[in-house]
């Protein structure tokens, strides 16, 4: 007899609602990333080379911290889409099955 299989897709939709709810929460951590690492330019004193040298640091860091807050998102994003995906294409298959050995 050939062996059986079943996907829980149960646990596919709970995959796909956390990952929704980190999603949701990425969604502050980009919003902190650009609004709540401001730094005035002049905010750490004028006149002198090292203070220049630190906000160009801080424009620089903030730019990656946005940048890397932006690739999780995409991930997340991209991974939940085809976890969707997959769980459709289960259910699909599982209805037709179904279908196909009730005689309908």
């Amino acid at each position: 007899m050939a062996e059986q299989y079943k996907v829980d897709l149960s646990e596919i939709e709970g995959t796909i609602s956390r990952l929704n709810g980190v999603l949701r929460d990425m969604g502050a951590s980009s919003a902190s990333a650009k609004s709540k690492t401001y730094l005035p330019e002049g905010a750490l004193g004028t006149g002198f080379a090292e203070a220049t040298q630190l906000y160009g640091a801080h424009q620089q860091m903030k730019r990656a911290l946005e940048q890397i807050v932006q690739h999780l998102e995409n991930v997340l994003d991209d991974f939940g889409q085809k976890t969707k995906k997959t769980h459709d294409a289960y259910q699909d298959a599982e209805a037709e099955n179904h279908a196909a050995f009730n005689g309908k």
